[in-house]
């Protein structure tokens, strides 16, 4: 009787100097990127965009809190640019400069690639519900893939949200998004694809003042109006 006492006193002692390990769900993964993103000032990085059978390619600047530039190598000059306020596309084959201004209720978490930044992952944690698709564990980006990531699938709460599904592949060493699909409504699928990622850079805000081909037509409200 003596040793069994002994036993389950030293199993006791033994469980309690077992460090205790959170458990990681999907909500607590999806905020630790948030928190990631958060302690992030700018980046700039490659950029592949599909959007069902056509590819782009460019480099993608981002400042905090929105600002937002992409120059574009496929199709060849075209830009986006975007602070928050305005949105301007340079369309170089139809020669057109579209600007749109952006109401604070436009803003939404189907803004593409601005989804990879601080306040693209607030309203993303605001307006969807994650889940894991495999769990915390790393998985092959693809099939065969050698590069690892967590994959979140992100569900939205709202009808309202331009994206039904957003699935989120993250690097679980640096926790920065390594691709973007988004759903579309319509059934479309949309992936951006950020690769060389380098944060912190110093990037100033005069890179996202644009200077439009003097000799592009302007289109202003292109979208909708600033009173719809």
């Amino acid at each position: 009787m003596k040793k069994k006492i002994l036993f389950f006193a030293f199993l006791g002692i033994c469980i309690s100097f077992i460090p205790s390990q959170e458990i990681i769900t999907a909500e607590r993964y999806l905020e630790m990127v948030s928190e990631r993103y958060g302690i992030i000032r700018d980046y700039e990085a490659n950029i592949v965009i599909h959007s069902g059978s056509t590819e782009m390619l460019g480099n993608v600047s981002h400042l905090s809190p929105n600002f937002l530039r992409i120059d574009f190598t496929r199709p060849s000059e075209q830009v986006i640019v975007s602070n928050g306020e305005q949105l301007t596309v340079y369309l170089p084959e139809y020669r057109a400069v579209l600007n749109q201004n952006i109401a604070q209720s436009r803003r939404s978490a189907s803004s593409g690639a601005s989804l990879a930044s601080a306040q693209g992952l607030s309203l993303l944690r605001r307006n969807y519900v994650p889940s894991f698709i495999t769990g915390p564990d790393p998985v092959p980006l693809d099939s065969g893939s050698q590069e690892g990531v967590v994959k979140l699938r992100l569900t939205r709460r709202s009808v309202s949200e331009g994206f039904r599904e957003i699935i989120l592949h993250i690097n679980p060493d640096t926790m920065l998004i390594r691709r973007i699909e988004g759903r579309t409504i319509a059934e479309g699928l949309v992936q951006f694809d950020f690769t060389n990622v380098k944060i912190n850079q110093g990037i100033p805000e005069q890179r996202f003042i644009y200077d439009s081909p003097a000799s592009a037509n302007v289109y202003n409200n292109f979208l909708f109006r600033d009173t719809d």
